[in-house]
């Protein structure tokens, strides 16, 4: 557990920089019976993001292959299980939104690997979720196009800093 909480303050590092391009930046967002790690919005977009933290090997390369929809880590069977969470907090995340604001915004799925090189395959290229590790994250928001408007980014913030608060 302590491992998952090393990862998530980490990545978390990561994506507070992210705040002098004026990104709002979230942890720990309350769900039923679950969280949401983090969430970022930005001009380029919303983005839900989800910290896995695994053990490194042993020996070897901490490598993982994410072929756009599993996850396959050399000597382990491929899982697809961080892709449906991830999946299933982006459509949560959609609802929350919509419902408050009455607006449909675009948010993409992203899971992170703290400490691990990630190999996508050009099938992983073409996802709707991004598997990375978090050290690209904040070059891969900053680079990705523009999606929402100033107000749309405050929008945003203020409706979800606002459930936020009335779910505590």
């Amino acid at each position: 557990m302590r491992q998952g909480l090393d990862g998530e303050r980490a990545v978390g590092q990561f994506l507070e920089s992210l705040r002098e391009s004026g990104a709002r930046v979230f942890h720990d967002i309350p769900g039923p019976n679950f969280n949401l790690d983090h969430v970022v919005i930005h001009l380029s977009g919303i983005y839900v993001i989800e910290t896995k933290t695994w053990s490194k090997p042993d020996r070897g390369e901490a490598r993982l292959l994410f072929d756009g929809s599993t996850i396959k880590k050399k000597g382990a069977p491929a899982t697809d299980a961080p892709i449906i969470q991830v999946r299933a907090a982006k459509h949560w995340l959609t609802g929350v939104l919509e419902e408050s604001t009455g607006r449909r915004f675009p948010i993409r799925p992203v899971v992170v690997f703290p400490g691990w090189y990630i190999e996508p395959t050009a099938e992983a290229k073409r996802s709707d979720v991004w598997v990375l590790n978090p050290k690209a994250l904040p070059a891969f928001i900053g680079n990705s196009a523009g999606q929402l408007s100033p107000e749309e980014v405050k929008l945003c913030a203020f409706h979800l800093s606002r459930f936020v608060r009335t779910s505590a």
